[in-house]
């Protein structure tokens, strides 16, 4: 029997990926290096041995070191930056880059999801940029203007992925070779005649940008869209829900005109009040930095991103996070942000339990979301979320992810959506 030839992962690679990485690379040595010497001085100070002249740093010749460490690291980087950013107007001059794979699309997701603020920060090109696609084209303002019906139609479903997601994973394999799939958005055009968008955006960002730069996009595209609008109805997996509450709320504010054509929203085990998974994050933060030796390492706890930390608590809105460290632990601070008016909201919230399992392995949620959570149940009054009796599903023995395949909550949407 044939040996299977090895795979190789650098395949997926483009070249502007090569730039990218080799800055994270040159970024993560210097990164460790602070670490270090930070360790490093802290058990100096122990012994009485002065450090230099910022805190945190060694002095004398283990100083020198470490400066010439970070010297070197960011000279080679200056230098491997030059070279690449040369050679790849070149590579694109040779030929079309070769079409992305789902491989690499995850990948660069995933990224985005963790260190996403970063990368927009530094100009990295792993950075994801936000935009809608239908068919699996980017939906720029020349390709609207090639649309026409039956190609589209005025019901517009808008799909937004969740947390190190994409919108590629909207499609859903339903068994282990992948012959047979499902997507919400295909299935909702078959049953209920609707045209699925899909959003793919940075979740690594502040989910209020994500939410203000999504009202924003959004407004344009209903303005360019090239058959009159009857409806937009929303699906949102996830953190995608927190986005679509905070784009809302930013277009309100702006009276941007779409708001005026959604009809309804249907959230898919979205964190309304929280993650407990980003909370136990930030008590990592609180114990590393008990102590002088454990402390630097907290600095790598605080290498997640922005959209992760808003998850604590399910921030919606800029005065959520801004002029608070995002990495102290502190109390739920969030303005209170309801369900709008005039619109339909519906939620679907999972738990792994079984229906007969115990109250408290079903409110224990889908692995990453509680029920209540997901329900928009909450102590304090002002921060509940009215969702009606009826406009409300739990679903059991799925977990997070299996909320965009399985059978019972795309059953559950359709009807939802075909309500009148």
């Amino acid at each position: 029997m044939p040996t299977p030839a090895p795979k190789n992962p650098l395949k997926h690679l483009h070249p502007t990926d090569y730039l990218g990485l080799a800055r994270l690379a040159s970024q993560a040595t210097v990164g460790v290096a602070g670490i270090s010497e930070e360790v490093h001085q802290n058990v100096w100070s122990t012994l009485g041995v002065a450090g230099g002249k910022q805190a945190g740093r060694t002095g004398g010749v283990t100083g020198l070191v470490y400066k010439s460490v970070r010297g070197v690291t960011r000279a080679v980087a200056g230098s491997i930056d030059a070279v690449l950013g040369r050679l790849i107007p070149m590579f694109d001059a040779i030929g079309p880059q070769r079409p992305s794979s789902n491989e690499r699309e995850a990948v660069l997701a995933a990224l985005n999801g963790v260190l996403g603020d970063q990368l927009q920060a530094t100009g990295n090109p792993l950075a994801t940029l936000m935009s809608f696609r239908h068919q699996g084209r980017v939906l720029s303002a020349e390709h609207l203007q090639t649309l026409a019906a039956p190609a589209v139609n005025g019901k517009i479903l808008l799909l937004i992925h969740g947390l190190c997601m994409n919108d590629l994973q909207w499609t859903q394999n339903l068994d282990n070779g992948g012959a047979t799939t499902f997507d919400h958005g295909q299935a909702l055009a078959a049953s209920l005649g609707y045209t699925p968008i899909y959003l793919r955006y940075n979740t690594g960002l502040h989910t209020s940008q994500n939410g203000q730069a999504l009202a924003a996009q959004l407004e344009q595209l209903l303005d360019h869209w090239p058959v009159p609008v009857q409806e937009l109805s929303i699906l949102a997996h996830s953190m995608g829900g927190l986005v679509t509450r905070s784009a809302l709320h930013f277009a309100t504010q702006q009276s941007l005109h779409w708001p005026a054509h959604l009809k309804n929203i249907v959230f898919l085990g979205t964190p309304h009040h929280g993650a407990p998974m980003e909370r136990a994050g930030n008590w990592i933060d609180v114990v590393l930095g008990s102590t002088r030796y454990s402390a630097p390492f907290a600095k790598i706890g605080q290498l997640r991103s922005a959209g992760i930390t808003d998850l604590r608590y399910g921030h919606v809105l800029d005065v959520d996070w801004q002029g608070h460290d995002r990495f102290r632990r502190s109390p739920d601070r969030r303005h209170a942000l309801p369900l709008p008016d005039k619109v339909r909201c519906y939620t679907v919230a999972a738990t792994t339990a079984p229906k007969r399992g115990t109250l408290a392995e079903r409110m224990l949620g889908d692995g990453l979301v509680p029920i209540p959570s997901a329900l928009g149940q909450h102590p304090q009054v002002r921060h509940q979320l009215a969702f009606k009796p009826d406009a409300q599903r739990i679903v059991y023995r799925i977990n997070h992810w299996g909320l965009l395949k399985a059978p019972e909550v795309a059953q559950q949407v359709q009807r939802w959506l075909a309500a009148p």
